[in-house]
């Protein structure tokens, strides 16, 4: 990701106006400066709109749940911006961070709001956020369940990490049969559940996740729903998978997973899915270098693992 370029658009006497859905700016080159005076290349700032656009391909909507709320939800689509901050969730840290490194969006995974409200006042904490970001001119965009589901999406990238072979969709897109509600694949043959939990674990950086079922059993076919995937259970059992990965998971929705021949690794709701949003980062900092792109450095997961006195 590269730094933070100029705000200041500039006209050249000597270029064609630049397109409209970027404007230029001033961006020193260090490789080309001199002591006298430095050397200035020309970018492209792109608006709102044109950003919108990479992280649409990049999650398309179509893929989102009918009860999701995604897309812009907050903001205007202004003439240009530059700095960018992802995140899992949009808390009030995660806001006064975004506030105070002056970013023009933020791509947040979990929708902020989800659902209608009545009124924004700082008397709930989601008012709160919203007028902070309000009069800070912040925007922000989620993808949520179409992240989750994209070629390149969050429940590919978990299905990478367990390097399983001949991936496909749990719940195919009927557009897009290539893509779709989660995803499952064949682990290595000698892999077992307790192994399959271990490197999910060691990839996510988890000290640990919960599993239910025989772990020394082969993991087979693994149907994976990240964040929480409990209410999949039915069809995951339905797919001929043999274990299920996912990020939380309810006490009676593990009893069923269980019952169907199910076993289920769960490794947190935030561990499952906050390191799709710094790939999401990358990937739209490598789409448009003009912008400045990074994760939330604020953020962590609400839920520790706390060591008991007899596990020390």
């Amino acid at each position: 990701m590269r730094p933070s370029t100029s705000r200041c658009p500039f006209a050249h006497a000597a270029r064609s106006p630049p397109p409209a859905s970027c404007l230029q700016a001033r961006v020193p080159d260090a490789s080309a400066a001199s002591e006298s005076a430095p050397v200035y290349d020309l970018v492209l700032m792109p608006t709102l709109s044109t950003v919108i656009t990479e992280l649409e391909q990049l999650a398309p909507l179509q893929l989102a749940a009918d009860w999701d709320n995604v897309g812009l939800l907050v903001g205007s689509k202004r003439p240009t911006i530059d700095r960018v901050m992802t995140c899992l969730t949009l808390t009030a840290d995660v806001a006064r961070e975004a506030v105070a490194e002056q970013a023009d969006l933020i791509v947040s995974h979990h929708p902020l709001p989800f659902r209608p409200v009545n009124q924004i006042t700082d008397a709930s904490a989601t008012g709160g956020i919203l007028l902070e970001l309000l009069s800070a001119g912040i925007a922000v965009w989620s993808g949520h369940t179409a992240w989750d589901s994209a070629a390149e999406g969050i429940n590919a990238s978990l299905a990478e990490k367990l390097s399983l072979q001949d991936v496909s969709p749990i719940e195919p897109d009927t557009a897009t049969p290539a893509v779709g509600c989660g995803r499952m694949g064949m682990a290595p043959a000698s892999s077992t559940v307790a192994e399959l939990a271990q490197t999910l674990a060691a990839a996510l950086g988890c000290p640990g996740c919960h599993v239910a079922g025989p772990a020394d059993r082969p993991a087979g076919r693994v149907g994976i729903v990240c964040g929480s995937g409990g209410e999949l259970v039915a069809e995951v059992a339905a797919a001929g998978c043999q274990t299920l990965v996912t990020g939380e998971i309810k006490l009676h929705n593990a009893l069923d997973a269980t019952a169907r021949g199910l076993a289920v690794i769960a490794v947190g709701h935030h561990a499952s899915e906050r390191f799709a949003m710094e790939q999401l980062a990358d990937r739209l900092a490598s789409r448009l270098p003009a912008l400045h792109c990074w994760a939330s450095a604020t953020e962590t997961d609400p839920l520790v693992w706390l060591p008991t006195p007899s596990s020390l």
